[in-house]
């Protein structure tokens, strides 16, 4: 069983699921730097001093993996001076718009509906899939930036677990992190700090029933059948992670190398 190096964990008020990837393992024996890649959820809600310990961490860049949807729902993230801040939406906002706005709003006959019966799991596993393959433009984008001068840089999405968790694992994939330990980190995710606050419109007693979280949550939590689909798909569409990565990103061997460079100890 892959062992990570512990590390002190901030406790945030206003930012869930905030992590530093530092210290997984390669398949070639060294480790991810820690200081030089951090994900989380969203940071609209940041505190003051949220914001400081986030503006002494030495960022470079964040990149927010949100939609215009939403960034209207949350808000932007608070800024931090001297950062750049990159949006790259992985995910289209008309897409599922409609789904989203049942599952904040419908009503348990419509939920069942539309999550039971495993549906919930399977839209998930469609989504990895879809995000895959065909946000290689937004992979390949963040790869590079990486390489150049990106380092050290943050990556979030609205829970920081699904279009970011895909982000860090394929940063991770690129520059040989064991897939064990890829997916140990991604499942991290589900502790109960880190997990993002479900919004359901109304006040009724059925709003946050035992039922209706049972239905929700195959949506907010983080499972490994998930990350699995996606590297299925790398494997299914391109062959290899290798080839994902020349074909699919076009990502060079010197640039995997300077990725390295960049990212590992």
């Amino acid at each position: 069983m892959t062992q990570q190096i512990p590390s002190t964990e901030p406790e945030l008020a206003g930012v869930r699921n905030f992590r530093d990837v530092g210290g997984l393992p390669t398949v070639d024996g060294r480790r991810v730097r820690h200081g030089v890649l951090f994900r989380s959820g969203h940071l609209a809600h940041a505190t003051e001093d949220d914001a400081a310990f986030l503006g002494s961490l030495g960022l470079h860049t964040i990149f927010d993996f949100r939609n215009a949807a939403d960034q209207k729902l949350e808000g932007p993230d608070v800024a931090l001076p001297g950062v750049r801040n990159v949006n790259l939406p992985l995910s289209d906002p008309a897409d599922g718009a409609e789904f989203w706005k049942m599952v904040r709003d419908g009503d348990i006959e419509q939920l069942r509906e539309i999550l039971s019966d495993g549906k919930a799991a399977d839209r998930m596993i469609a989504s990895y899939r879809l995000i895959i393959k065909e946000r290689t433009g937004e992979h390949s984008q963040v790869l590079h930036s990486l390489a150049e001068d990106s380092v050290p840089a943050l990556m979030h999405c609205a829970a920081g677990k699904d279009r970011a968790g895909l982000s860090i694992a394929v940063t991770l994939l690129a520059v040989g992190v064991e897939r064990e330990a890829i997916v140990a980190d991604y499942l991290e995710s589900n502790a109960k700090h880190r997990r993002y606050k479900v919004k359901r419109s109304g006040s009724g007693p059925s709003v946050y029933s035992a039922e209706v979280m049972e239905l929700l949550s195959p949506l907010f939590d983080a499972r490994a059948e998930y990350l699995t689909a996606a590297f299925e798909t790398i494997e299914q569409t391109w062959g290899g992670v290798d080839s994902y990565l020349e074909q699919g990103l076009r990502i060079t061997p010197r640039t995997r190398e300077r990725l390295r460079e960049r990212l590992l100890d």
